[in-house]
């Protein structure tokens, strides 16, 4: 049977008293609706419906936007990956309908029934669940007959505020009555309705077609449809997911904070059982997709953006951020680190208080000290930035050692420019390479030179003004 996937998200989110779309709102750096969309799109359905309402506009523009990401590099069978991403261009297939008038979940699906087929399943799934799981996706469409009704439920100590499931004597499904329909018996039920249901189509179309707006809300509730089943002798399957937090909403600021935590959890969880330390897994955070070795030690607060992969034995300092890179092996990352869009080989030392800017690559056994930059810098085999340097648009060969503060002036005012230094060259301290320039191999740079002409290859350069002493000056005084 084709599957159809209805993501319920046109609600606005009232109480996340935002301007923001509550499904725009991110999780591990993603929004909400994408998590659910990602698992919709493991599933391989025939088609994708997004029911979409309160900021509309804003909420499609965030999903035509998306492009794809680069490949992460995989450092072989001994890596363990967490995903988050996928490739986003899935996002052109996706059907979007708009619900004008937010008037229920079962008004929400009667705005895309006419894409459905009579030999159809639909499996309907909500936008603020953002950790609803492929493998209970899958466990509740290969539980349910085709022409059964499916549903996700749980039990909870505390189910205030959401719909019950009703059973008969046989602990047959017969009903879902929501919160405020409840009387007091039926709030003391603890099954709830998560809101994923599995529908054949033939039969929703025609419930749809009865929905009425009598309850307390005054809206068309998707759930009705299990009393016109039952009615129809249509058999009703449960079954429940791995985890409580899999199927819970997020309706406000609190719970989103608290399933940010409960993902972060897991995920260093799967990375610990692989092979992977941390000084405390509780303070750590992946915000994109890595793919990691074994030995590799994270601190705390360590920050995984993007696509990153690291490589065995390499360890990561604390307030490290890691964004759209790879990591060599046997890498030490000192605390207060930033890495973005930069390749950085085997047996390298970075930080602390390092930036490595989108282009940058490194040989192996480089060294990059405490307050230096780079961007769009290549640079050779066991070369030296111990400190305090601007490393921009450079060429810079084997055993380089570069002094504290120096600067290649890349930037002309329209164009950025070229520095090139060739096999072991030593730059001194204080310097300004400016580009396009080439330092020759083995050349000496004396400290405090302005380097705007090529240096030879061999041969020591200086360019400083002769030191003099003005006798007759004196130091400005301050106003009185």
């Amino acid at each position: 049977m084709p599957l159809k996937i209805v993501i319920l998200a046109a609600g606005q989110g009232k109480r996340m008293h935002s301007k923001l779309p509550k499904v725009l709102h991110t999780l591990a750096g993603k929004p909400l609706l994408q998590w659910v969309i990602d698992a919709a799109t493991d599933l391989n359905p025939a088609q994708t419906i997004v029911i979409y309402g309160h900021g509309g506009e804003q909420v499609r523009a965030a999903f035509t936007s998306v492009t794809a990401d680069a490949e992460a590099v995989s450092f072989g069978v001994q890596a363990t990956k967490v995903p988050q991403r996928q490739d986003p261009s899935y996002l052109e297939k996706i059907t979007w309908v708009e619900q004008t008038q937010q008037l229920g979940t079962g008004h929400a699906l009667q705005q895309a029934q006419h894409y459905f087929n009579d030999d159809d399943q639909i499996l309907v799934l909500l936008s603020d669940t953002p950790l609803i799981s492929t493998t209970t996706l899958r466990e509740l469409i290969t539980d349910t007959d085709k022409n059964a009704l499916g549903l996700v439920t749980v039990t909870l100590d505390d189910p205030s505020g959401l719909g019950r499931i009703i059973r008969d004597a046989e602990d047959n499904v017969v009903g879902i009555i929501e919160d405020k329909d409840c009387n007091e018996q039926q709030q003391e039920i603890e099954e709830i309705n998560t809101g994923i249901m599995l529908l054949p189509g033939k039969e929703l179309k025609h419930w749809l077609g009865n929905l009425t707006a009598k309850n307390a809300q005054g809206e068309y509730y998707l759930t009705d449809v299990i009393a016109n089943a039952v009615a129809d002798q249509v058999p009703i399957c449960t079954i429940e997911p791995t985890f409580t937090e899999e199927v819970m909403g997020v309706n406000d600021r609190s719970q989103l904070a608290y399933l940010e935590r409960v993902y972060q959890q897991l995920a260093a969880e799967t990375l610990m059982l692989s092979g992977v330390s941390f000084a405390d897994p509780t303070r750590f955070d992946l915000r994109g997709e890595l793919d990691v070795a074994q030995d590799v030690f994270f601190d705390i607060n360590v920050i995984v953006e993007g696509k990153v992969a690291i490589g065995q034995g390499s360890k990561i300092g604390s307030n490290v951020i890691l964004k759209d890179c790879v990591i060599g092996e046997n890498v030490t990352i000192n605390s207060n680190v930033v890495i973005e869009e930069s390749v950085i080989s085997d047996n390298c030392i970075i930080g602390p208080f390092a930036r490595l800017r989108p282009g940058t690559q490194l040989a192996g056994h480089v060294k990059i000290g405490n307050f230096v930059e780079t961007k769009k810098a290549i640079v050779g085999e066991a070369s030296k930035i111990p400190h305090l340097s601007y490393i921009g648009d450079a060429n810079i060969g084997k055993n380089v050692n570069i002094g504290a503060g120096t600067i290649t002036c890349n930037y002309d005012g329209v164009h950025k420019n070229i520095t090139t230094i060739e096999e072991g060259a030593f730059i001194g301290s204080d310097s300004q390479l400016i580009a396009p320039v080439t330092i020759g191999a083995g050349a000496y740079i004396g400290a405090g030179s302005t380097i705007s002409k090529n240096a030879p290859a061999g041969k020591l350069t200086i360019s400083r003004s002769k030191q003099t002493v003005i006798e007759n000056w004196k130091p400005p005084k301050k106003n009185e």
